[in-house]
């Protein structure tokens, strides 16, 4: 089956749009903002959950809190093409029509995005059924379903520039919001790298500063190019932070409130090298709360972030990218070795070595690909000022 994509109605870069249409469609904008942090914090929470008590139930509050937020998200990124669909005079200038849906470029990968997520869910089921309910973050729907998440959060970069014109304050914070929740996402896709640095050691005990090399900029250098400040990585590192803590509060309240009965250890006792057994045992040794994914220790992040910013990512992604995975490799390097579970596993000089080589093509890689996604995501029309 073949997916059509027609442009229609295009009055080029800046077409002005109805003061009615701006508004609700920035409406949608933050709404779907807020139906992504609500969803990251059910995320955050599900982690933590699994980790002290143990996967007891589907109907849990995590997972409720976290598919409230992607309902919503999938309500109002296919809500506003329905809309645009059936009021066409309404529609902006840089418009396309897929599958029967009319809408912006941003709303159609809002929604295209979200419903990969969406179709991940059954697909999860049936992989849980077939391999075990053991909660493993890179199983393949659990990727796509992230992946289809990233795809929404990059849609909503787009409907930022198409709904606030360039000098616009509103669109600044929008675009800066985005980059935090994409880096959430991101990061949240990388954390499995430190149970293979602590299973396997060697090359691999540098897992972490390989992957967040290669990806981590998607967020950071797009949101510096799409927003024209050079500090901008600063921020998203900041924000997401910020959202973290604010996550792992609602989760304690939450954890308070139900005071679920924890089935942890027959889980850790059935299999010692499963996620859920590595991260309790890297967390008991490390003084740590098990399944945490924020601390104010990840604002360390900002030294290498540093680095990236003195290159200037909106004109040298490559370039900035690559510093930042020198930097990060460095403080890696520093920072598993300073932790209890870790100091043990540090490997030797060639090893360490090879790692450093892997990390600077990661970030050449990482660079190249998100000066690409920001070259992609530029040309999309905003409303004049």
């Amino acid at each position: 089956m073949s997916i059509r994509v027609e442009a229609i109605s295009v009055s080029g870069a800046g077409a002005a749009v109805s003061g009615a249409s701006l508004a609700w469609r920035r409406a949608a904008l933050w709404g779907l903002v807020a139906a992504k942090v609500l969803a990251s914090w059910g995320v955050q929470w599900d982690i933590q959950w699994h980790t002290i008590i143990g996967r007891d139930s589907f109907w849990i509050a995590p997972h409720l809190m976290t598919y409230a937020g992607v309902t919503l998200t999938v309500l109002l990124s296919f809500g506003a093409l329905t809309f645009t669909t059936l009021r066409p005079s309404r529609a902006a200038g840089d418009v396309v029509r897929a599958l029967g849906l009319v809408g912006t470029r941003g709303f159609h990968l809002a929604a295209w995005g979200i419903a990969l997520t969406v179709l991940a869910a059954p697909i999860d089921d049936l992989w849980h059924r077939l391999f075990g309910i053991d909660v493993t973050l890179w199983s393949p729907p659990h990727m796509l379903g992230l992946l289809g998440a990233a795809i929404n959060t990059v849609g909503c970069f787009l409907i930022a520039r198409e709904v606030y014109p360039a000098p616009s304050r509103a669109r600044f914070v929008a675009i800066l919001t985005t980059g935090a929740l994409l880096f959430i996402g991101l990061q949240l896709g990388v954390q499995p790298s430190f149970r293979i640095a602590y299973l396997q050691g060697g090359v691999l005990f540098h897992f972490y500063a390989m992957l967040a090399a290669l990806v981590l900029p998607l967020a950071y250098v797009t949101t510096a190019r799409l927003s024209g400040r050079r500090w901008a990585p600063a921020a998203v590192l900041v924000g997401a932070v910020a959202l973290g803590l604010v996550g792992q509060q609602l989760a304690r309240l939450g954890f308070d409130l139900l005071q679920p009965v924890s089935v942890i250890e027959a889980e850790i006792a059935k299999d010692p090298t499963s996620p859920i057994a590595v991260a309790n045992i890297v967390a008991r040794r490390n003084g740590t709360v098990p399944g945490a994914t924020t601390s104010v220790a990840q604002l360390l992040g900002l030294i290498p972030i540093a680095a990236m910013v003195a290159v200037d990512p909106r004109r040298r992604p490559v370039a900035a990218s690559t510093t930042y995975a020198v930097a990060l490799f460095g403080l890696m390097v520093w920072r598993l070795g300073s932790l209890p579970a870790y100091r043990g596993l540090v490997p030797a000089p060639g090893e360490t070595l090879v790692a450093l080589v892997l990390t600077l093509a990661a970030g050449v890689a990482g660079g190249f690909m998100a000066g690409r996604l920001a070259v992609l995501l530029e040309p999309a029309s905003t409303p004049e000022g």
